[in-house]
């Protein structure tokens, strides 16, 4: 593998080392990395520095297991996708075809819920203007958020509807049916739990528990090996540092446990060989290694801006993403699954015209550029610094691209 065949300068990816590695890993910023540069059929970079858990002096493996969180969202996506293509349900259906529990949405006006626990809450609703599509789950137009992300009377509806992970998706989608939606829907992109509903009718339409879907249909298929919903052994898990204010770890899932809540938006775990994988497949237009999960079209239409002229915003979601939120003066929009660039311009951060990404709240990061036949990807477990290194990272490989 020579990185000039695929048009790097190994000067530059040199560079790329020297900030990323040196500066902020053995600096102590972080604990550890791994990065993947692929580009024109051929993985071109890896950089593996640091360690995998800095507490115990575990040096990072390439094999390592990171939370991906919501880097899971592609994949359900992208099992969604699938059962479109196979006629077992269409973007444009109501989501209460599959969930009957929510039909009768209301979208928040006022009110509270009742303090005492048989009193009945005392919201007002407005109707739903039209029923929620599946479509606005893909796209997060669905009128969800998450809990914390709620205004502060509707986040206490949230916060009463016990929506922890110790329940299946039938019992958390259920019990999310009952809280009023923030907007309504088709109107305002808002990041929330649109995702893991859409894991819920992945099950209901295909007849299977999301995790066994996920492992016949994509994951054997791709040969993602090390991807799952868990449970892993410890020796194999990259963890975040001691917070250097509280000096606790960042709260993040325990990962040695068997999971009962199956969240088609944040529970997968991967590692970056398999992500990588996935990614190709992506780029492929659906294929990898003779195995397709999707037509050439269906990627294409994943990857189109799918954001109305003129369609709101949810609160904090301009500064929860900064330069990445697909927002106009980004010159990004989103599409089933994951942001868009629609412009050249506008956007702080280099890229083309069609590429897409997406990340997760623990550090994860990825991004395809189809125009430049370019995957990177970006594995650590550093929660408070995420959007620093996301954006550092996307300079690195740029300037290390040369023809």
């Amino acid at each position: 593998m020579r990185p000039e065949s695929a048009g790097f300068s190994p000067a530059r990816l040199t560079r790329l080392d020297e900030v990323m590695t040196r500066r902020y890993v053995e600096g102590g910023d972080l604990p550890g990395m791994l990065i993947h540069i692929y580009r024109k059929g051929q993985l071109v970079h890896t950089t593996m520095s640091g360690q995998m858990d800095i507490e115990r002096q575990k040096p990072m493996r390439e094999d390592a297991i990171f939370r991906i969180y919501s880097m899971s969202k592609p994949i359900t996506t992208v099992a969604l996708m699938m059962l479109v293509e196979e006629g077992k349900l269409g973007l444009g259906d109501a989501a209460h075809t599959y969930i009957p529990e929510w039909k009768n949405l209301g979208v928040y006006a006022s009110g509270m819920p009742s303090l005492l626990a048989d009193a009945p809450a005392s919201f007002i609703t407005t109707p739903v203007q039209r029923p929620m599509k599946i479509i606005d789950l893909a796209t997060h137009t669905s009128g969800l958020t998450y809990t914390h992300l709620a205004g502060p009377q509707l986040k206490k509806a949230y916060e009463a509807a016990d929506l922890g992970e110790h329940q299946s998706n039938a019992e958390l989608v259920a019990k999310l049916a009952r809280v009023p939606l923030a907007y309504q829907p088709g109107s305002t992109w808002q990041y929330g739990y649109s995702t893991d509903v859409l894991g819920r009718v992945v099950e209901v339409a295909s007849g299977q528990p999301l995790d066994r879907f996920f492992a016949e249909r994509i994951l054997k298929p791709l040969g993602m090996s090390a991807t799952g919903f868990g449970p892993v052994a410890a020796a194999r898990v990259a963890e975040p540092q001691l917070d250097k204010a509280s000096g606790k770890r960042p709260p993040l899932r325990d990962v040695t446990k068997t999971p009962v809540w199956l969240s088609g938006g944040s529970g997968l775990l991967s590692s970056a060989a398999d992500y990588l994988r996935f990614c190709q497949m992506l780029l492929n237009g659906g294929e990898l290694g003779g195995v397709r999960l999707l037509a050439p079209a269906t990627v294409a239409l994943m990857s189109a801006d799918h954001l109305a002229p003129g369609i709101g915003y949810g609160a904090q979601m301009r500064a929860m993403f900064g330069a990445l939120a697909p927002t106009p003066e980004n010159g990004l929009g989103f599409g089933l699954g994951f942001a868009v660039r629609n412009e050249a311009g506008r956007c702080a951060l280099p890229g083309s015209v069609g590429d897409y990404s997406w990340s997760g709240v623990a550090g994860t990061y990825f991004w395809i550029d189809p125009r430049q036949q370019l995957i990177a990807i970006l594995m650590m477990q550093a929660p408070s610094e995420r959007m620093h290194y996301r954006y550092l990272m996307r300079a690195m490989v740029y300037q290390a691209m040369v023809g």
